[in-house]
C-alpha cells in the first residue's frame, strides 16, 4: 500500500461552489484509476483539512498525480483554492489494526 496525505487550508475568498465541483470531479476520476484503494477527507474546527488516499503502490499514486485531467485542477488549486498545503507520502507505512470483537449471545 502507498499512502498519500494532503494537508491543506483553503483561501478565505475561495469560490466554494467551484471548489466543490472540482473536488467531486477529481474524486470520481481518482476512484477510476488503476491502483486506487480509498479516499477520505476530514476537516478540523480551525479550517485545516486532511485528505487521505490509499493506492496499491507508488506508481499508481504518481500516475494519478500526473493524470492529464488532474494536472489543470492542481494548478487551479494553487491559483484559486489553497492558502497552503503539504503533501506527505509513504510507501511502507507501519500499520496497526484493532477491532472490538463482537459480543456473543449466551
Amino acid at each position: 500500500m502507498f499512502l498519500v496525505v494532503f494537508r491543506n487550508r483553503k483561501r478565505a475568498d475561495i469560490d466554494a461552489v467551484a471548489y466543490a465541483r472540482d473536488a467531486q470531479a477529481m474524486e470520481v476520476l481518482a476512484k477510476a484509476q488503476p491502483g486506487f484503494l480509498s479516499f477520505k477527507s476530514y476537516a478540523s474546527e480551525d479550517g485545516e483539512v486532511v485528505a487521505l488516499s490509499e493506492w496499491a503502490d507508488e506508481a499508481s499514486a504518481r500516475a494519478w498525480g500526473r493524470h492529464a485531467e488532474h494536472a489543470p485542477i492542481q494548478a487551479t488549486g494553487r491559483a484559486a483554492y489553497y492558502e497552503s498545503y503539504t503533501l506527505f507520502t509513504c510507501d511502507s507505512p507501519r500499520i496497526h489494526e484493532w477491532t472490538l470483537a463482537p459480543v456473543k449471545d449466551v
